[in-house]
């Protein structure tokens, strides 16, 4: 079990201990924590288990402080748990010299220890038992990112024994880290396709069910690595409330957790407060364009588990590389970055803001430290002038000085090359927003999600008419979301209106085609031969036409959704901020202006690229209905969520009544909430749940899933 943690801000830290721990063959978690600790197998959350009842413990080589030699063997899903907690030189440091899953072909290494990091199912336990009995390694350390099931380990049990491979087996041990950390406040279950698991009509009772155990389940993991015990509020009815149940009977039935967990640092009013909800509370967000860095990032190139890669085409016109043959284009380049909020300061300290601010500031830090680089280069180089004088003056205080410059070059080096990094991802970005002509879209959308077109239908159906129909703006996927935020907003459209708006934009790329290129279902760029502006004006191709259809059937679905009032519509889920410029497009337009006079003075041709592009994602912050929800809780309002969602405390038997027992009663201020979204979540809704966090308060984002716009498209389309 995961190494305890004293707050939220710690869940990253604490599931990297608990895997620092389980690599260095550790049989215990370090403090004694809700599962690595305990190893009486009767117990149903026990976490270690010694040779599955042989009586013989780890060896001595096997503590935490030696960390021998091993080898790492996990499924796909704990893969993606590891991989944005510790890199490939991270693991040999570690002591792990080959990483290998399970399900592939591998030899036997038989005077090697082996770390097993898998999920406890069924066929990983049966690839598990087989390695075992033919004595692939030395000895078998086996980890579960969950609990496993008595019934499961006793049928375990029986296989190694009747195959022969019990005396391979060291330890076996629950580790209760079934979520991929992200960041510090960014965590997934990696639950694919959330959405359309507990929304489809057709899914039985028995799949439902262990859907929603699975995500109890998984929070339950979260919450033991905390090692904290958490108030849960949720609203009445649907997944969430059967999520919230299940976690607080899990938690309320843990041994260790319940009882002593809290300690003097999670007294009551330290206590976080955990807010499930629903994904069908507000779909525009995961749908609609993004204005900020990391959001934008999602939604315009392939960005998954901190890993973006985007295709770059070299220009035509460079042959200095002697790479490009005559008469034919020069190849596309395939560039890969791991990007890691927590470790990089430019992407840690920018990756909220908008998107012009960050190439701003990116331009800005890379002269900086550029300025520095020369200068520190010139002194080491011994250039004449007033260096010269002050060096023989100053005697050993220059030498010094010196000694530290040349000291900081590596660190300066470093700098700039992560700067470097983040140049070419903004200029990729950059590069697919001005193809695309996001702000537009961006700026249709909030205005219609937050009632600027209430009293004016006309107009909003003809805005929208306008911009998908317009074959040089956006591509396919662009105006199918504009379509679908049109669709979702209240008092804009009716069901007529919405078809003939649909239809326009099916007539229009059906007759017109679109002069921008596609982007697959990952929200990765389609790079396509020939004109940089994608396929010939006038033509659909096969992918687009794919990508329309999806889009009309994702459109029928939230009709039918909205006819029978299933789900929120945008003057529910959006509320406009006053911002520092100003409202309206005014205020976006003085920004710009201030923007650009700053932008001229910056050694980069990017920044002059974002003129008459970006002006519209500045000077404008509006509260999403996850952040409104989780705002009313931890301010505790009355007439809100804080009086309608249930109150769900582990330490307390039965629902407690918030209006009736608590409204008029002094309650401790939140100093921590984990906002969790059944159904898949984004990095938008990540970003603007940061509004609520201040230097008192941390919030935690989590969600059965990341998705990017065009995935969730796919998803919608698989319900219709």
């Amino acid at each position: 079990m995961a190494a305890q943690g004293s707050s939220t801000s710690n869940l990253k830290s604490s599931q990297l201990a608990a895997v620092t721990s389980m690599l260095a063959l550790s049989s215990a978690a370090p403090d004694g924590g809700a599962g690595g600790g305990m190893s009486d197998p009767s117990n149903p959350y026990g976490g270690g288990y010694d040779k599955l009842g042989s009586g013989h413990g780890s060896s001595a080589s096997d503590s935490v402080g030696s960390n021998p030699w091993k080898i790492l063997i996990y499924d796909a899903h704990t893969r993606a748990i590891i991989s944005p907690l510790l890199s490939v030189s991270e693991l040999r440091s570690r002591g792990v010299t080959l990483h290998l899953l399970l399900h592939s072909d591998r030899e036997p290494i038989p005077d090697v220890p082996a770390v097993y990091f898998v999920r406890p199912t069924q066929e990983n336990l049966s690839a598990i038992a087989r390695d075992c009995s033919r004595h692939l390694y030395q000895r078998a350390h086996l980890n579960f990112s969950t609990r496993m099931e008595r019934p499961v380990m006793e049928e375990f049990a029986r296989l190694v024994v009747n195959t022969g491979g019990l005396d391979a087996i060291a330890s076996v041990h629950d580790q209760f880290v079934e979520f991929a950390c992200l960041e510090e406040r960014l965590f997934s279950l990696n639950v694919p396709q959330s959405y359309v698991l507990y929304n489809n009509p057709g899914a039985n009772e028995v799949d439902m069910e262990a859907a929603m155990n699975g995500i109890a389940g998984g929070l339950f993991s979260v919450v033991a690595t905390l090692g904290c015990v958490p108030v849960i509020r949720c609203p009445r009815g649907g997944a969430p409330e059967m999520v919230a149940r299940k976690l607080n009977r899990l938690i309320m039935e843990h041994p260790t957790l319940i009882r002593s967990k809290d300690g003097n640092r999670h007294q009551s009013h330290h206590r976080p407060v955990l807010v499930i909800m629903d994904r069908n509370m507000d779909l525009i967000t995961p749908i609609q364009h993004a204005s900020t860095y990391q959001a934008l990032i999602d939604d315009v190139l392939e960005h998954k588990a901190n890993r973006v890669e985007f295709n770059v085409k070299p220009d035509a016109n460079d042959d200095a590389s002697g790479g490009r043959r005559r008469g034919r284009a020069p190849p596309v380049v395939r560039k890969k970055f791991d990007i890691d909020p927590d470790v990089d300061p430019f992407y840690s300290r920018h990756k909220f803001e908008p998107f012009p601010e960050a190439i701003e500031s990116n331009g800005a830090e890379l002269q900086d430290v550029t300025a520095k680089e020369q200068q520190i280069r010139s002194k080491t180089g011994g250039g004449g002038g007033k260096d010269d004088t002050a060096a023989a003056g100053g005697g050993g205080t220059d030498s010094s000085e010196l000694a530290n410059a040349v000291e900081s070059l590596p660190i300066l080096l470093d700098r700039k090359k992560k700067l470097e990094v983040h140049t070419s991802i903004l200029q990729a970005a950059m590069n697919e927003v001005a193809a695309r002509d996001v702000p537009q879209f961006y700026e249709l959308e909030i205005s219609l999600a937050t009632g600027t077109y209430k009293n004016d239908a006309a107009k909003a159906k003809k805005d929208v008419v306008e911009l998908v129909s317009d074959g040089t703006k956006g591509n396919v996927n662009d105006k199918v979301r504009l379509v679908i935020v049109y669709a979702l907003s209240n008092g804009v459209g009716s069901s007529v209106d919405i078809d003939e708006v649909a239809q326009a934009m099916a007539e229009s790329l059906e007759t017109k085609g679109s002069t921008v290129g596609g982007a697959d279902a990952g929200g990765a760029p389609a790079m396509v031969e020939g004109a940089p502006g994608g396929p010939t004006h006038g033509t659909l191709t096969k992918e687009d036409r794919a990508r329309l259809d999806v889009g009309l059937r994702a459109i029928d679905y939230l009709k039918k959704l909205r006819s029978m009032n299933m789900i929120a519509t945008t003057s529910d889920v959006m509320q406009t901020e006053v911002s520092g410029a100003g409202s309206g497009a005014a205020g976006g337009g003085d920004m710009l202006s201030a923007f650009m006079a700053r932008a001229t003075n910056q050694a980069t041709g990017l920044l002059a690229k974002a003129n008459e592009k970006l002006g519209t994602m500045l000077g404008k912050i509006h509260k999403h209905r996850a952040t409104l929800v989780v705002e009313n809780i931890c301010e505790m309002r009355p007439n809100t969520e804080d009086d309608e969602y249930l109150y769900l405390d582990p330490r307390v038997k039965g629902d407690v009544d918030v209006a009736t027992t608590l409204r008029n009663a002094t309650r401790a201020p939140v100093r921590e909430a984990i906002a969790f979204v059944i159904g898949g979540g984004c990095y938008g809704e990540y970003q603007n749940l940061q509004m609520v966090a201040d230097e008192r308060r941390k919030v935690t984002y989590g969600c059965t899933e990341i998705v990017d716009p065009c995935t969730f498209l796919n998803h919608l389309a698989k319900l219709a």
